[in-house]
């Protein structure tokens, strides 16, 4: 009689062979990791939950830190201000668009045009050193003599009448005499005629051969003539009110015609240093007045210095002299012998912050 047949498992049955047996038992264990997963993994979801909700929010909570790398995100660098000096003769006249401050508003132009130009600098003729920056040059406050007086015969003579005039305006000679008592307030007693004392006879002229008087003060000459009485001073009108100083060399201009500018914007930083340059500029000519010696001839003198914002000069960073120690000196001396120069503005301050490395170069010609 046959036997039964026997009941399969409903399990797969492994291989004999083991390497078949490996791989089948890994595939049921990734199998079964997979399932052991999806059944964890919301029931771990809310107990985080769970927990996070419970908890009390602390302050790190609610700080946040963000980090941008700076090479991608950095806002471009500002271009780069120059001062520059201004022709105090040009008339105001406000850029378009311009890199350069001064102390008052200016438009490029010059006496000729350069066509198809449009540059913001006058074409000149000057010195090839960048750090030159004047475009005109001219005296800072030196009044010069006017025109000689006309000869006295083309002074018409004075009529009778005008010289009766003349002598009655002509104060009476002696001294104010008040004497007595006052109902109203103490009496007066301005003067007292001496024991014996006689009136002056008459009132002198002075001598007709007397010699004149010549001399110097400061950097001007004068002479006293009685006979001939010098006329009035004053700075004459085609004198630039500007610093002496080397025009800067630019051989393309603009094509705008007239007094000869720069494209400028004025700021009060432009018109502080513009003061400042002026006040070192006269203490450096008078310091080499003073002087028994003069440098050579083209010798430079570069001074690097810090200023700070009260305006006072806190440090002599770097000196470099083609001449001797005498050139150094005197530069150094005009830069120091002034300070301080006056506070900075709040909007200086707030662009150049609590001070300012400056470099100036002095030229001896």
């Amino acid at each position: 009689m046959p036997k039964p047949a026997r009941r399969r498992s409903a399990w797969p049955r492994l291989s004999a062979n083991s390497e078949v047996r490996a791989v089948q038992i890994g595939v049921l264990a990734t199998l079964f990791f997979h399932l052991l997963l999806l059944w964890l993994a919301p029931r771990i979801g809310l107990l985080i939950g769970r927990e996070d909700m419970s908890r009390v929010p602390t302050e790190a909570d609610r700080t946040f830190e963000i980090q941008i790398a700076p090479e991608e995100f950095k806002p471009p660098a500002p271009p780069p201000m120059k001062f520059v000096e201004a022709n105090p003769n040009a008339p105001d006249n406000v850029p378009d668009k311009t890199n350069n401050f001064a102390a008052q508003n200016q438009q490029a132009a010059q006496e000729k045009p350069t066509p198809d130009h449009k540059s913001d600098t006058p074409a000149l003729k000057g010195d090839k050193n960048p750090n030159v920056t004047a475009i005109v040059t001219g005296r800072l406050a030196e009044p010069q003599l006017n025109s000689p007086p006309a000869p006295k015969s083309a002074v018409e003579p004075e009529t009778p009448e005008q010289a009766a005039a003349r002598k009655a305006q002509t104060p009476l000679f002696g001294v104010e005499n008040v004497e007595g008592k006052s109902p109203d307030g103490l009496g007066s007693n301005i003067a007292k005629f001496a024991p014996n004392a006689t009136p002056v006879p008459d009132r002198a002229e002075g001598a007709a051969d007397a010699k004149s008087d010549q001399g110097k003060t400061g950097n001007l000459y004068y002479k006293v003539d009685r006979s001939h009485p010098q006329p009035r001073t004053f700075l004459p009108a085609n004198v630039v009110k500007a610093r002496p100083s080397p025009l800067r060399n630019n051989e393309f201009g603009t094509e705008n015609i007239g007094a000869v500018a720069y494209d400028a914007k004025w700021s009060s930083y432009g018109e502080y240093l513009k003061k400042f340059i002026e006040t070192v500029q006269v203490q450096w000519e008078r310091i080499l007045d003073q002087a028994n010696s003069y440098p050579t001839p083209g010798t430079t003198v570069t001074v690097t210095f810090r200023m700070d914002s009260s305006g006072d000069i806190t440090e002599i960073i770097k000196v470099e002299s083609s001449g001797g120690r005498s050139a150094k000196d005197a530069c150094m001396s005009a830069i120091v012998a002034r300070k301080p120069y006056g506070p900075w503005t709040d909007d200086m301050i707030a662009a150049l912050g609590k001070s300012q490395e400056i470099t100036f170069t002095f030229l001896y010609q």
